[in-house]
C-alpha cells in the first residue's frame, strides 16, 4: 500500500477554482473521481490528517499512487465533468448504481418506415419512442392489446412484415382489425405513422382528445342510425378506459415528474424511481448500489441523478427524499440538458407526500429482496465465511457465529440477546435472550452476558462428561459441527448451551470485545475466536488490537458481520420493548385500592404517560370521568410515595 504522503500535491501548487479530480492506482487506473468548488480545499482535506479519515477514505488514499485535476468555470461545469469521467472510466472507489433487474420498456419504432410497437430491454436506440418501464412484460403487452383495437400499429418483426408483403396477404392480427396491414399497402405509410404518432400521443398522457373524438363518432353514427358502428366504437371508448383504469391516478391532471425515493443501511442502498405523466404511474424502476464511500442522502440523490439523467428524459419536476449538497447547480445542469426549467423538491405534504411513502416503502423491499437473494446463495455464503476467517485469521471458516447486544433506555430493562447463524444462515431455535442482573453499562452488560453463556456451556459439557475428553474427541465433534444440538436424555429437549460457537461478536469497539474476552479467559476457554462490530464506521476490532480490521464495503465477509449484528439488535430490542411493556402494565397504579383496568386505561389516555400523570394533582386527576377524590388523592400518593391523608381515606 502507497503512502500518501508519497504522492502529495507540493504546498500552493493545488489551485483554488472549482474543478474535478482523479486518484490513480500505481498502473494509472482510476479509482476515483470527485468534484470541488475549490480543488485546494478539497485536496489539501485528504492529506491534512489522514488518522481523523474515514476508514474507506483511507483505503482509498493508500490504494493510489497519484492525484491530477482539472479546472472547469462553474460548478455546473464540474458536474458535467465528473459524470463523463465516472462514466468513462468507471471507478471503483466511487457509487455505482445498477438495475436490481432488466425492465421492459413499451417501444415505438419511429425511426423505420413503418413504425412498429414492441417490448424492449436494454440499452436505448436513436429514433425509438420508450414508455415505462414497467414491471412486467404482460403489463405490456396487455395495454398494447387494448390499444390496438384502436391505434392498429404494426407489432411484427421485420421477417413477418416482409414475407407478408411478398406473398400478399397479411397475418392474423391483419384480419381481426388489430393491424392496419401497411405490408400489403391497406393503409398508406403516412397513415401509418399518424397511426403511431396518435399511439405514442396516448402514451404519454394525452388521452382525453382520443376518448372524446370516439365518443363524438359514436353519436353521429347512432344519429344516422349506423348502429353496427356506433358499437364498435363504443367497444374502442372501452378498450381505451381500460388501458387507462391499469395506469393509476396519483396526481392531478397533466403533472409530470419522477418520483425517487431511498431506502439504505451501512453498506447497500436501493432507489425506486416512479414515473408520474399526466397525472398516472406510467411505469416504475430500481436500482441497488454498494456503498463503497461514506455518503449523506443528498448526496446519494446527487449521485444518482447524475448517472440517471445523463442520457434519459428530464421531466420537468423531480421529487426527492432529500436535498442534494450542490442543488443550485445540479438544477442548472438539468435544466440545460432538458431545454427548459427543471424544479427539484422535498414534498413535505399532500398527495405527493403520499406518494414518497409509497416509493419509499417499494425502495425498502427492493432492498430487503435484494438481501435476501444474496444471503440465499451458497457460494456467496461460503465467500463471506471464507474471507471472515481470512480478516480474523482463524483456522477455519466460523461455521457457527453467535451475535451477542445490549438493549435498554437509560439503564432501564436491560436486556442482552444471543443470535445463531450456522453456516451463514439464521438459527432461530438457538436464539437466547437475557435479562441482565446489573446494570452498569454495555460493557459490564456484555461480560455478564459472556459469563452466564458459557457457565452454562461448562456445565452441560460437564454433565456429558466432555471436559475431559482428549484432542481426537475434539477433533469428532469439530467435524460433527453444525450437526446439531445436542438433546437431554432426561428431558427429551435440546440443550440449550451445549454446543460452542467459532465465533463470538459482540455489538460493540474494543471496549466489548475486550469484555467479551476477558469473560472467556476467566472462564478458561480457549478455543472460541472473539471480535466487535463497531456499528458507526462497520470496524471489526480484535480483543488487545489497537486498531481495526477494515475488510472492503463489497466484502461478503462484511455484509454476514452485518446481517448477524443486525438480527441481534432486532431480537434484542424486541425483548426489551416486551419487557417494558409489562413494567409499564406493572406500575404504582396496579397498588391503587379500586382503580381497576378500565380506568387505569382512562388515566394514561387523558394525560399520556405515567410520568404526566405522576406530576399532576388530585385536582387535575378528578377531571378524569369515573375518579372521584378519594381516589385521585390514592393515586397521588401510590406515584410519589406518600401515605393518603386521613381525609382522603375518609372519604
Amino acid at each position: 500500500m502507497a503512502d500518501p504522503a508519497t504522492y502529495r500535491p507540493a504546498p500552493g501548487s493545488i489551485p483554488e477554482s472549482p474543478g474535478v479530480y482523479r486518484f490513480r492506482d500505481p498502473g494509472g487506473r482510476v479509482i476515483y473521481v470527485g468534484k470541488a468548488k475549490s480543488l485546494r480545499q478539497r485536496l489539501n482535506s485528504y492529506f491534512a490528517d489522514f488518522a481523523g479519515l474515514h476508514p474507506r477514505t483511507q483505503t482509498m488514499l493508500t490504494t493510489a499512487a497519484s492525484v491530477d485535476w482539472t479546472v472547469v468555470g462553474t460548478e455546473v461545469e464540474a458536474l458535467q465533468l465528473e459524470y463523463s469521467w465516472i462514466k468513462e472510466f468507471d471507478p471503483r472507489f466511487n457509487v455505482k448504481y445498477r438495475d436490481d433487474k432488466s425492465y421492459p420498456y413499451l417501444a415505438v419504432t419511429m425511426g423505420e418506415d413503418f413504425p412498429r410497437v414492441q417490448v424492449m430491454r436494454g440499452a436505448k436506440r436513436k429514433g425509438t419512442r420508450y414508455f415505462g418501464p414497467y414491471s412486467h412484460a404482460w403489463a405490456i403487452r396487455e395495454t398494447v392489446d387494448l390499444l390496438l383495437r384502436v391505434f392498429p400499429v404494426r407489432t411484427c418483426s421485420a421477417g413477418v412484415f416482409k414475407r407478408a408483403g411478398q406473398i400478399g396477404r397479411p397475418c392474423l392480427l391483419g384480419y381481426i382489425d388489430k393491424c392496419s396491414a401497411p405490408c400489403v399497402g391497406r393503409v398508406t405509410p403516412e397513415e401509418h405513422r399518424a397511426l403511431a404518432e396518435d399511439f405514442c400521443d396516448f402514451m404519454a398522457g394525452n388521452t382525453g382528445r382520443f376518448i372524446k373524438r370516439l365518443e363524438r363518432d359514436m353519436r353521429d353514427a347512432a344519429a344516422v342510425e349506423e348502429y353496427e358502428r356506433a358499437a364498435r366504437l363504443r367497444d374502442d371508448i372501452q378498450a381505451l378506459q381500460r388501458a387507462l383504469e391499469k395506469q393509476t391516478v396519483v396526481l392531478g391532471d397533466g403533472t409530470d415528474c419522477d418520483v425517487i425515493a431511498l431506502a439504505e443501511d451501512p453498506l447497500e442502498a436501493a432507489v425506486q424511481v416512479f414515473y408520474v405523466r399526466g397525472g398516472r404511474i406510467r411505469g416504475q424502476r430500481g436500482w441497488v448500489v454498494d456503498k463503497v464511500e461514506e455518503a449523506t442522502p443528498g448526496e446519494l440523490v446527487e449521485q444518482f441523478l447524475l448517472q440517471m439523467y445523463g442520457e434519459a428524459t428530464i421531466p420537468r419536476e423531480i421529487l426527492v427524499p432529500a436535498r442534494p449538497p450542490d442543488e443550485t447547480a445540479l438544477i442548472e445542469l438539468l435544466s440545460e440538458q432538458r431545454g427548459s426549467r427543471v424544479d427539484l423538491r422535498v414534498p413535505q405534504r399532500g398527495d405527493k407526500k403520499s406518494l414518497m411513502e409509497t416509493v419509499e416503502r417499494n425502495a425498502k423491499e427492493s432492498l430487503a429482496q435484494h438481501k435476501l437473494r444474496r444471503a440465499s446463495d451458497l457460494t456467496t455464503r461460503s465467500r463471506a465465511l471464507q474471507e471472515i476467517a481470512d480478516a480474523l485469521d482463524l483456522d477455519q471458516a466460523p461455521l457457527r457465529i453467535e451475535c451477542y447486544d445490549v438493549s435498554h433506555i437509560q439503564g432501564e430493562n436491560v436486556v442482552a440477546s444471543m443470535v445463531v447463524f450456522e453456516d451463514g444462515l439464521v438459527r432461530k431455535s438457538e436464539y437466547r435472550r437475557f435479562s441482565i442482573r446489573t446494570a452498569e453499562g454495555d460493557v459490564a452488560s456484555i461480560y455478564e452476558v459472556i459469563c452466564r453463556r458459557f457457565k452454562r456451556y461448562l456445565e452441560e459439557r460437564a454433565e456429558t462428561g466432555e471436559l475431559d475428553a482428549d484432542a481426537d474427541d475434539a477433533g469428532e465433534r469439530e467435524a460433527g459441527h453444525g450437526a446439531g444440538t445436542p438433546i437431554d436424555p432426561e428431558t427429551g429437549r435440546p440443550r440449550k448451551f451445549a454446543y460452542p460457537p467459532n465465533l463470538v461478536v459482540v455489538d460493540g469497539g474494543p471496549a466489548q470485545a475486550a469484555a467479551a474476552q476477558r469473560a472467556l479467559d476467566e472462564l478458561g476457554i480457549d478455543d472460541v475466536a472473539v471480535c466487535g462490530l463497531a456499528k458507526r464506521l462497520e470496524e471489526v476490532w480484535l480483543p488487545g488490537d489497537d486498531q481495526p480490521v477494515i475488510l472492503p464495503r463489497s466484502s461478503e465477509g462484511l455484509y454476514l458481520l452485518q446481517r448477524v449484528r443486525d438480527e441481534a439488535h432486532r431480537f434484542a430490542i424486541t425483548y426489551h420493548r416486551t419487557k417494558r411493556s409489562k413494567s409499564l402494565k406493572e406500575s404504582a397504579l396496579d397498588q391503587v385500592p379500586g382503580l381497576g383496568p378500565a380506568r387505569r386505561q382512562a388515566l394514561l389516555r387523558h394525560f399520556g404517560s405515567v410520568k404526566r400523570l405522576r406530576e399532576a394533582s388530585a385536582e387535575e386527576i378528578r377531571e378524569v370521568p369515573g375518579i372521584g377524590r378519594a381516589t385521585a388523592e390514592a393515586i397521588v400518593a401510590a406515584l410519589r410515595g406518600e401515605s393518603p391523608s386521613p381525609a382522603g381515606q375518609g372519604s
